[in-house]
């Protein structure tokens, strides 16, 4: 209020100047009557202004105790035990989160959402009926009665949870939640259905996250545009899970904040068939360092790996099957130190891994699948290999491994001390005359580091 009435008389003598002084008005001295109708001008737009930020301020706190009110109820509801008032409590919560477009507030009810989520939850329960069960149990000659308390049928308030969250973060929809932030460290998700969802809030987090559920787990289509999103540790235990055509392309970040961003599937374990297909990995840092694919399918056909750092390190590859067929990886390093291939088969048929070096610079500085691990049949045919440098020292070659019409165009490849070199196969197998010369070690084949031991018969 003090703001508006000194702006006020600032405004009353900035006119003044301009009247008096700059377009040369001549000074006379104003009668009574004059100096009347200039004071009530100036008092009346003076009080003006105070009226306004009255008003103002009035709304404000209207606002602002109409959002307390229906908050709290949308809360008390989520927090009934009766499974019909909690999903009453979903709907009501996602209606003050549309309501009420302050950022702040609608990221204090999705959080209240995704807290939910959080909350410990054993799907073998979710459909239960029971609200508490008692136990008793004999302890040196006492016994001891024990009261156990559940959430009502939990799951469809965790189904319904889910797809209101989803249906805001679709293109279609009329309120968009996009642009907040999704926190789902720990939660429990039954036949999670995200396709097509796009969030693009600054961070989203599925950190330990674990997906279950006969019916296929899907993030098909999703759109990860944030800075900093997280898979860490999450565990994938459904019938299958899809990312494929999801694009994780956050936006461009500062140099101090680039180790800090980027997509990561750090430690996660992917124990059903997982579908990467078409997808596209962009940005400062994508990282599967640590993943564990375990299931008979792992799908990355075609999918485009740009980001700046592509990290496969200690990744392991099991299962009956794993395809890289036709992916690319065009970013500046691409890393599959010390990752195991022990799946029957794994196809990088036909992948580009590496940008063509022109004019003796590229923007691919290194690929590198140093101490990796080839059991099994691990195939590169008709691939191609570019940039600066792309090394395979120190790898375990010990299976049917197969090199056949791979474009050897990086201006780098070195085989150099392999641990084991069994099963290897190259275009120049029967003549090494005919080995490219950017292909190291100049004599061939590559003296493994180690001598194998005999297979037992």
């Amino acid at each position: 209020m003090l703001i508006a009435v000194v702006g006020g008389l600032a405004v009353g003598a900035l006119t003044w100047w301009i009247l008096w002084l700059a377009l040369g008005a001549k000074a006379e001295t104003p009668n009574q009557v004059d100096l009347t109708k200039i004071a009530l001008s100036i008092t009346a737009g003076v009080g003006g202004a105070v009226a306004l930020v009255v008003a103002y301020r009035r709304q404000r706190d209207l606002e602002r105790g109409r959002f307390a009110e229906l908050f709290g109820a949308a809360a008390s509801q989520l927090g009934n035990s009766d499974v019909a008032v909690r999903i009453a409590g979903v709907y009501a919560m996602a209606g003050v989160a549309d309501e009420f477009s302050a950022r702040g507030r609608r990221q204090q009810c999705i959080d209240v959402l995704c807290g939910y989520l959080r909350l410990p939850y054993a799907p073998d329960e979710g459909a239960s009926h029971l609200v508490s069960k008692s136990q008793r149990i004999e302890d040196a000659g006492t016994g001891v009665e024990r009261v156990y308390h559940y959430r009502q049928n939990d799951r469809q308030v965790r189904e319904t949870i889910v797809r209101v969250i989803t249906e805001r973060l679709r293109r279609s929809a009329e309120v968009s939640w996009s642009a907040c932030d999704f926190d789902f460290s720990e939660a429990v998700f039954e036949n999670a259905d995200f396709r097509y969802a796009i969030f693009a809030g600054r961070n989203t987090r599925f950190t330990n996250a674990s997906f279950t559920g006969g019916r296929e787990t899907t993030f098909e289509g999703a759109s990860f545009l944030g800075r900093r999103v997280t898979f860490r540790g999450a565990m994938f235990r459904g019938s299958s899970t899809s990312f494929e055509h999801a694009k994780f392309t956050h936006t461009r970040v500062a140099r101090y904040e680039r180790d800090s961003s980027g997509t990561t599937f750090t430690d996660a374990t992917f124990g059903g068939p997982v579908n990467f297909d078409n997808a596209v990995f962009g940005g400062a840092r994508t990282a599967f360092t640590r993943a564990t694919f375990a299931s008979e399918r792992s799908g990355f056909a075609n999918t485009k790996f740009t980001a700046e750092l592509t990290s496969f390190e200690r990744t392991v590859f099991d299962g009956d099957r794993v395809t890289f067929t036709g992916a690319e990886f065009s970013g500046a390093r691409a890393v599959f130190t010390a990752a195991r291939f022990y799946a029957e088969m794994t196809a990088f048929d036909c992948a580009q891994i590496g940008t063509a070096t022109r004019w003796g610079s590229g923007r691919t500085e290194e690929i590198t699948f140093a101490r990796a691990e080839y059991h099994g049949k691990v195939s590169f045919a008709d691939a191609s290999f570019g940039g600066r440098l792309i090394t395979f020292n120190g790898g375990d070659f010990f299976g049917e491994i197969n090199f056949r019409r791979v474009a050897f165009d990086a201006r780098e490849i070195s085989f150099e001390r392999p641990k084991a070199w069994v099963g290897v196969h190259f275009d120049w197998q029967g003549s090494s005359a005919t080995k490219p010369a950017n292909i190291r070690p100049e004599s061939w084949p590559p003296v493994p580091a180690e001598v194998p031991a005999e297979p037992v018969t």
